[in-house]
Parts: C-alpha cells; structure tokens; sequence
C-alpha cells in the first residue's frame, strides 16, 4: 500500500473518530434505549484522550491497528459520574487479540483511575468480520469473565437505519457504504451516498449539526470524479433551498485530502484554517462551530 493510500485511511478513521464525538449521545441513545432515562446530558460528556492515551503501552501504540478510541466521562441522573470505553474496531480489522485488548483497556482504567467503566465495541467491517462479544481465560479453577455491549454496522440493514430518527444510525450506514468503494462503479457509490444525504435533510436537525454531517460523509464517502461531487453539491443547495453552499463544504474536504501534505507546515495550515473560517463566517455559522471545525480560537474567528 502506497503512503497515499496510508494517509487516506488514516484520515477516514480520524473522521469516524470525530461523527462519532460529535453524536455520541446519540450514540448512547442508540445502544442504551433508556439512555434518556439515566444520563443527564444536560451536564455534558467529557472526552478523556489524555487518559486514554496514558493506558497504552507504546509498544502499541505503534501498531499500524485501524481504531478510533474513545473515552468518556458521563454524569448519571442519581449524581454519580460514570466512564465509558468506547472502542472501534474500523474496517478491514479482525485483530485476533481484540477481546484480550478490550479487557485490558477496561481493567487499566479501573485500576488507574479507580472508576466503574462500561464497555462498547462497535465493529465496522464487512459481514464476515470478527465480532467478539466476550474475554474468557480460565486455569486451575480460576475463571475469568468479561462481557461487553457491541454493535456491528450490518445488525441493522439500510431500510431499517433509514427509518430511525438518530445520527448514529446514518453513521452506520455510511459505514456501510464505505466499504463498497473500489467494489462498485462511483456512479453508484454516488447514488448511496446522496440516499444518506437526503435522509440526513429529511430530519430536523440544526444547521451546524447537518453541515457537519455533510463535511463527514462527502469525505469519508471518497469520491474522486468531479461531475458526480458537483451532482451532490447541486442536489443539496436544491433539497435546501439554497442555504447550504456546498462549495463550503469543498474547501474543507479539500483541506481534509492536504493534511499529508501539508503535515509539518503549521502556518500553512494556519492560512488555510483562517480562509475556511471567513467562508464559514459568511453563512452565518456559530463561532463554536467554526472553532472546532478550523481549530482555530474563539478569538482569532471573531476578529476575522
């Protein structure tokens, strides 16, 4: 594999990673029915990379395994705060080891940080993929269980995730579809992809919820033929009435494809980031948005 074709794996797991920040508590929804019911969302979940981060050994950390971690602080409605491990197994992954690793992550936390962790593993590859659901190690009477919650992306079929009213459920679907590039023409990877847009505009979502959602799936949805992104472009600003310039969308996925190259060259980036971020300002999109989508700080957008 060349280092192009490295590079753009890498960035695709990077932005499953973020659609899956970005709506984890509809991620929790999806996974826990009663979500509602036990978390107070309105305290906020708090990402916990740092903490993550200190549990890997380096040894792996320097696996070339696709993954996108998470880990999360959750506050509970009877007052307790709770983690969640959320780990991803990406596409193309059947890690023999991924039970033992899981348990591993779960026990570290527990032992480092002295807090009940739940774990969720979610797997989206084809459907012959790996799928474990449980760690079991037993000698001379000893016997040790671990059991965690999993969803894989074909649990669900596409009619099924169309009908459901969360994020998460059209994240999975683009997963789907991800697979199928390189397998199917891109006149038809095309049609799929825009069959998630407009589910995504058939809801009534905010508007920097639907943008994002539409950076991610136009990047992570490659297609490399210029009629068929100018198709989808037209197809939006229609099914919007105009008030989504996709053209917006384009500088960033365009930046989104530089990142390798202009990885090292900070103010470069910075450039860049700045002219993105007066687009964005132009249709009238939130400081908070802009802000995490540039990287840039609330100051330096509001002084543009």
């Amino acid at each position: 594999m060349n280092e192009y074709a490295i590079a753009l794996r890498k960035k695709n797991d990077e932005l499953l990673k973020g659609a899956l920040e970005a709506n984890f508590p509809d991620f929790l929804r999806f996974v826990y029915p009663d979500a509602d019911q036990v978390v107070d969302f309105s305290k906020g979940i708090q990402f916990m990379d740092k903490e993550l981060f200190a549990i890997i050994p380096n040894r792996e950390r320097k696996r070339d395994g696709r993954r996108a971690d998470l880990l999360a602080k959750l506050h509970l409605k009877n007052g307790t705060e709770k983690w969640v491990l959320l780990n991803v197994e990406i596409e193309g992954g059947n890690d023999v080891d991924f039970e033992k690793r899981v348990y591993e992550y779960n026990y570290r936390i527990r032992d480092k940080y002295k807090v009940s962790v739940a774990t969720i593993a979610v797997f989206t590859g084809g459907k012959s993929q790996r799928k474990p659901r449980i760690y079991r190690d037993e000698l001379l009477g000893t016997v040790l269980s671990f059991s965690y919650l999993t969803y894989h992306i074909f649990d669900h079929d596409q009619e099924v995730l169309l009908k459901m009213d969360n994020p998460f459920a059209l994240i999975a679907l683009a997963c789907q579809k991800s697979i199928l590039e390189g397998k199917i023409p891109e006149k038809q990877l095309g049609e799929e992809r825009l069959i998630i847009a407009k589910a995504l505009l058939s809801h009534n979502y905010d508007h920097d919820r639907i943008i994002s959602f539409l950076i991610f799936i136009k990047n992570f949805i490659y297609i490399n033929n210029e009629d068929i992104n100018c198709k989808f472009d037209q197809l939006i600003s229609e099914l919007t009435g105009g008030e989504i310039n996709m053209g917006i969308l384009e500088i960033v996925r365009m930046q989104d494809r530089r990142d390798a190259k202009l990885e090292g060259k900070l103010e470069g980036q910075h450039e860049a980031a700045l002219k993105i971020a007066r687009e964005l300002k132009k249709e009238g999109l939130t400081v908070d948005f802009i802000a995490k989508t540039t990287k840039l700080s609330h100051k330096e957008i509001t002084s543009l």
